[in-house]
């Protein structure tokens, strides 16, 4: 929790999904929080994800994937790099 509030940017590297196709990225955590709105960046095996004040912004994803299957594949809102939230 020390190292999640006291750093000036805190970068999360996960898998996108789970191992049965479960959003891992929510609007909403259904566990207990040790470090609120401390994430900046998200890396997935999908995707690189910008955490910003108006939510949640897909910089680069792989080849091949279209943005509205990344989308789908994420349990929260997510825009395209570039759009207004």
């Amino acid at each position: 929790m020390d190292l999640a509030i006291g750093a000036r940017r805190t970068l999360v590297m996960m898998e996108h999904v789970t191992k049965a196709g479960e959003h891992k990225i929510v609007e909403r955590c259904t566990y207990p929080l040790t470090g609120i709105g401390c994430v900046s960046r998200i890396y997935t095996d999908l995707a690189v994800i910008d955490v910003t004040p108006t939510g949640l912004e897909a910089i680069e994803w792989v080849e091949g994937l279209s943005f509205d299957e990344l989308a789908r594949l994420t349990g929260a809102a997510l825009r395209p790099p570039g759009a207004r939230g």
